[in-house]
């Protein structure tokens, strides 16, 4: 009778052994690799507008690290669409981080130019011929243009001046264009955007130093002081810090971007506020994450309102992050939308959203036995552990984010077909 106990608990063990070993197994790509197959129309467009030496895009694009890097790729597509030579994109001095890099202090300059050769001509400044040229800054671009407005509006303008000055293109230029310049979309921003080989080298020394414990997770958290304020959320952790952050939000009332005619509680619920570090070990937990996991917390720090100082730091935790074993954000933003996507185009490295939504009553209800909890929360999440997600479902969405099937061909259909 002991031998067959024995036995059981030696089963039971290797079984949860082989259930934490999951967590760390890569999704089924169902068959999608990147994918950039240009039409004949474009290639043939692209020899004609090389020569084009009249037109000329200035762009200064603002914000953090990865707000800049989604204008960066817009203000490609936006030269591309007019036949302008585009200008090294500007980067404004961000006054939050006091951070004062150039691009070239961020990105691989010629890489850019050289990945990009075919599709836009990039120069590092104005030639002579157009130095006198004093362009008015264009104020008036709406959100979500399409190509037709752009030349409707810009083409005079360059036929006049020569060069026209774009500021802030966050969320101007439409996420449904034409299928070429949605994969030059994911061009830009898969291919060409490559960091400076100094801040590569160090991101992958850190990548080196986690891996050599083992295979790690990188938590995109989101504590920051200002999260917390601008979503109308509170920590949840202790009735201080709960307090700091009601304080903050009546002496600063316009940082709310969320809905303000909702209450915290109803926030949480409808899942429009971060995770805090209570609910991702729960989850984690529920997921069946090792407890001797290596974790990566990638963000600014929390709490004390405190931010990172220079723009290099956020772009290691870009590298560190996407080169990690898994990855995970708790509440979304311009970093997890920008590792959505390029996790997908490397090969669907796994990406964990958490079902925030579905996931939280459970969380708030202290009667639930924990090993009813974790088989609920594990339901809820096994369908879309890094799963591959179609872009075609919902007009709107940035295909930077949701790669497919613009920017990535499918093998196994090819096979069937044949």
């Amino acid at each position: 009778m002991a031998k067959i106990e024995n036995n059981g608990v030696f089963s039971k063990k290797v079984e949860e052994k082989q259930e934490l070993s999951r967590f760390w197994e890569q999704p089924d790509g169902l068959g999608y690799r990147p994918c950039l197959d240009f039409t004949r129309e474009y290639n043939k467009w692209s020899k004609e507008n090389a020569k084009d030496r009249t037109k000329y895009l200035m762009v200064v694009v603002t914000g953090g690290m990865n707000q800049q890097r989604n204008q960066i790729v817009d203000a490609v597509i936006i030269a591309r669409i007019l036949g302008a030579a585009l200008v090294v994109p500007n980067l404004q001095v961000n006054v939050i981080w006091g951070d004062e890099s150039e691009f070239s202090d961020i990105f691989d300059l010629d890489h850019f130019k050289k990945v990009l050769a075919n599709d836009v001509r990039i120069v590092s400044s104005l030639p002579s011929t157009h130095l006198m040229s004093r362009p008015v800054e264009e104020r008036r671009m709406p959100v979500n243009v399409t190509p037709q407005w752009l030349r409707a509006n810009y083409l005079r303008k360059f036929k006049r001046d020569g060069v026209v000055l774009l500021r802030g293109l966050e969320s101007k230029l439409s996420k449904d264009l034409p299928s070429d310049l949605q994969k030059l979309r994911c061009k830009v921003a898969f291919q060409a955007l490559k960091f400076a080989a100094p801040i590569l080298e160090l991101g992958n020394k850190i990548t080196e130093r986690m891996r050599s414990k083992g295979p790690y997770l990188a938590l995109h958290l989101r504590m920051e002081q200002d999260v917390w304020v601008r979503t109308g959320c509170l920590p949840g952790l202790t009735p201080d810090y709960d307090e700091i952050i009601r304080n903050e939000r009546k002496l600063r009332p316009w940082l709310l971007t969320s809905k303000s005619n909702m209450t915290y509680n109803e926030r949480k619920l409808a899942g429009l506020c971060p995770l805090n570090a209570l609910d991702v070990t729960r989850l984690l937990k529920a997921l069946g994450a090792p407890k001797n996991a290596g974790i990566y917390w990638a963000g600014g720090i929390h709490w004390e309102g405190k931010t990172r100082c220079y723009h290099y730091l956020e772009t290691i935790d870009y590298i560190v992050a996407e080169n990690s074993d898994v990855f995970m954000p708790s509440h979304g933003g311009n970093m997890g939308h920008a590792l959505q996507g390029q996790r997908a185009y490397a090969g669907h490295k796994k990406y964990i959203t958490p079902n925030k939504r579905q996931m939280l009553p459970y969380f708030l209800n202290n009667s639930l036995p924990e090993a009813e909890f974790n088989q609920i929360v594990m339901g809820l999440h096994r369908d879309s552990l890094g799963q591959p997600e179609l872009r075609t479902s919902k007009a709107g969405r940035d295909v930077t984010k949701y790669p497919i099937p613009e920017c990535m061909c499918n093998d196994r259909n090819s096979h069937t077909s044949s």
